[in-house]
């Protein structure tokens, strides 16, 4: 079967997360992808997280579909690997501090002299150019620094982090993006290959939705506020009368009048100051409160069957044991069964 990148040659120079996981998404749509790691220790994300013959199965993943080449880039030798492979490349991916590369000899100048046609994805902290280009990153910085650190959590609490590297993961996939824009143009433009150049911080910042238009014209700053959705009502978790919660998301006029006739109080779906989502954000809390007194009388299996029939968005909150359980990410392909070079047994994300 014919993919969408089949014939285009990737050269990943990246470590860890952001830029491995970019030359993953190229692969897995058909890219050959030539991941480069250090002699003997290899890239640190293979010891990162839980082992399996001391290899971290993160990594397994997240190294699927390439070719691993070891290559020291601090020596001559290694940087004349680069060199050489760079002629017949369409794409390296990079993440290192900017300037790493150009004091091993294979800056952007270099390498677009050797093949004018490179694409060149550059993933760092804080991008190649302003104040704080030289600053090192990791995607928690980012979190912080692009403005989700100071939305999670709850009020007056510290600011909690979100329990996965997203930032780096946002910043792959704004790289794609920008990859296959740029091949785009390529393609276009007679061969002309160009740098893609991603921050961290900003690619967690293009995700933060009005905070900035609503704070230039009303000086609002959006504050931690839980498990609700500030500005847009109702949506919360509610917790159940076995314990668990149930995310309900009734923000939808006509998705609210439902909801509100679901569970008794239809008093408030026929209300006309609560008809529209300004006039319920001005009452999160009263509504709040008569759906949990209304979940708390049910189990969660029982809410979620009557918010489901009823055509409210609602959902138990997963686990990764509920997630690797239901039937529709199988149906979807979402979960791959898989083995690891041993052949054990693994589960895989599969291609969205």
């Amino acid at each position: 079967m014919t993919r969408p990148l089949d014939g285009i040659r990737v050269l990943e120079l990246g470590q860890l997360i952001a830029g491995p996981f970019a030359g993953r998404m190229l692969a897995e749509f058909g890219a050959d992808v030539i991941k480069v790691e250090p002699p003997d220790v290899g890239d640190p994300l293979r010891k990162w997280r839980l082992l399996h013959d001391g290899t971290s199965v993160w990594w397994a993943v997240q190294s699927r579909n390439k070719t691993s080449l070891a290559l020291d880039l601090r020596t001559p030798e290694g940087q004349d690997v680069v060199r050489r492979l760079v002629a017949e490349t369409d794409v390296l991916i990079e993440n290192f501090r900017p300037g790493t590369l150009e004091g091993w000899g294979l800056g952007w100048e270099t390498l677009s002299a050797i093949n004018p046609g490179l694409v060149m994805l550059r993933v760092s902290g804080f991008g190649q150019t302003g104040p704080y280009r030289d600053r090192p990153g990791f995607g928690v910085i980012a979190e912080a620094m692009g403005g989700l650190r100071h939305l999670t959590g709850e009020p007056g609490r510290t600011p909690v982090r979100v329990g996965v590297s997203l930032g780096d993961s946002l910043s792959a996939l704004h790289g794609v993006i920008g990859v296959l824009l740029a091949l785009r143009h390529r393609e276009q433009q007679g061969g002309q290959g160009q740098v893609v150049d991603v921050a961290l911080y900003e690619s967690v910042f293009n995700m933060m939705e009005s905070l900035l238009p609503e704070y230039a014209v009303f000086g609002a700053v959006r504050e931690a506020a839980g498990s609700s959705l500030p500005g847009i009502a109702p949506t919360n978790a509610y917790r159940c009368r076995d314990g668990k919660y149930a995310l309900i998301a009734g923000n939808g006029d006509s998705i609210f009048r439902r909801l509100m006739e679901l569970i008794g109080r239809p008093d408030l779906g026929c209300d006309p100051a609560l008809a529209h989502n300004d006039g319920r954000v001005a009452q999160v809390a009263r509504i709040d409160a008569a759906i949990g007194e209304w979940s708390a009388r049910h189990d969660l299996d029982d809410v979620l069957a009557a918010l489901n029939d009823a055509r409210i968005p609602a959902g138990r909150i997963y686990d990764v044991a509920d997630i690797a359980a239901d039937p529709h990410y199988r149906a979807r392909d979402m979960i791959v069964d898989a083995a690891l070079p041993d052949g054990t047994p693994v589960l895989v994300p599969g291609i969205v």
